[in-house]
């Protein structure tokens, strides 16, 4: 009975030391376990589930040392557990490629050490004192900044405030929503949505879409898949959850895991528009906590793992986000550059646009126009996009 009480003894203190560590580190470094929250809640309700178990023993038979020895041991175990869990989601964080994984103030307009293209001269162009509102994609910001820093009078435009600021990034859906809301007047983004436009619809609103450039759709898979090509009936198949394992496109027999990106994004209606007339599997999801210790599913985030495939745009995965031991694919055996895109030899390919609405096209219109003029083509040139017309 001296030993029973001794080992549960030993393992309620360890359990307690270590999670009270734990709880410790998760304080100490802002909660950075974030999603992985509910392993946090599984030890929590060990720890009571032993609490009320251990509250039917003495535990008078264990002296101060064997207790401290204990509680050294436990918080040992605590504080190894928590750096293992720490570093292993910080390093498929590392994996993962999120639409705000980079920081727009690297390209924020009249900003010393912007990495924004530029003109070899002034623009012929200027906006005065009445400036359009501008919203769009985080992969088009570059370009559309490098438009600001160009013709816009000289002020801070920071990216992310758009309760003060009136040229931000918020992403494609919202932009195309604050755009109906009239809470901006121009976005830069893909083409929209069925979901965007029915919407629109609704609030009485019609885009007026202009073509400002070219990009690549692209898929990318991890950098040691021996797979390096897939043909666009593959892509879509894989898509359709027809087929299911590398093996059968030429690769190592495991399981393909095709990431998707949330809805009304950019690049996730790209990918519906790809599918024609095929059935798009659901989405990978994962829990993650809002509010009030809730749990919601949301789409998963890309993480490289072996058997993963991805998708973005070219100049995003290839020039907004760090190497992270990807490789773009082959498709139809032709590789995304810019020369492809630009002759249309790459066969996903798309036109960009700046998006306004019907009733203030004509009061934006001399912007719009400079877009497509050869300046402002040679600042989507000089950014890394495909302009309208190559030289």
């Amino acid at each position: 009975m001296k030993v029973t009480k001794f080992l549960l003894g030993s393992v309620f203190i360890i359990f307690a030391a270590g999670f009270l560590s734990i709880v410790t580190g998760l304080f100490a470094m802002g909660d950075p376990l974030g999603s992985e929250r509910p392993i946090i809640w599984t030890i929590w309700y060990v720890v009571v589930l032993l609490i009320v178990i251990m509250a039917l023993y003495d535990f008078s038979s264990l002296s101060k040392g064997q207790l401290k020895r204990i509680a050294l041991i436990g918080t040992v175990v605590g504080i190894v557990f928590f750096s293992s869990v720490k570093g292993y989601y910080v390093y498929t964080a590392g994996l993962r490629i999120e639409e705000r994984g980079v920081s727009l103030r690297d390209y924020q307009p009249f900003k010393p050490k912007s990495d924004l293209a530029e003109l070899d001269k002034p623009s012929t162009f200027e906006i005065g004192t009445k400036i359009p509102r501008l919203d769009g994609a985080t992969a088009l910001y570059p370009m559309y900044a490098a438009f600001v820093e160009a013709v816009y009078p000289e002020a801070d435009y920071n990216p992310d405030s758009p309760e003060v600021s009136s040229v931000v990034s918020t992403t494609t859906g919202t932009a195309y929503e604050r755009l109906v809301e009239g809470e901006t007047d121009i976005i830069f983004v893909a083409g929209p949505s069925d979901q965007q436009l029915a919407v629109a619809e609704r609030q009485g609103v019609e885009f007026q879409m202009t073509p400002i450039g070219r990009e690549a759709f692209v898929f990318f898979v991890h950098e040691d898949n021996p797979v390096d090509s897939l043909e666009l009936e593959q892509i879509q198949n894989i898509y359709a959850g027809d087929i299911t394992s590398w093996d059968e496109v030429g690769g190592k027999k495991d399981s393909i895991r095709a990431f998707q990106r949330p809805e009304d994004s950019g690049s996730q209606t790209a990918l519906q528009r790809l599918m024609g007339d095929k059935k798009l599997m659901d989405a990978p999801v994962e829990d993650v906590p809002e509010g009030m210790g809730g749990i919601i599913e949301q789409t998963a985030s890309y993480q490289n793992h072996k058997n993963a495939i991805g998708f973005s745009f070219r100049f995003y995965a290839t020039e907004m986000v760090d190497e992270h031991a990807i490789k773009l694919l082959r498709v139809d055996d032709v590789a995304p550059t810019v020369e492809t895109i630009g002759d249309g030899t790459y066969p996903i390919t798309s036109e960009f646009y700046a998006v306004t609405t019907t009733d203030k096209y004509e009061q934006y219109k001399p912007f719009i126009e400079w877009l497509t003029s050869e300046e402002g083509q040679s600042l989507v040139e000089k950014t890394g996009y495909v302009p309208l017309a190559t030289n």
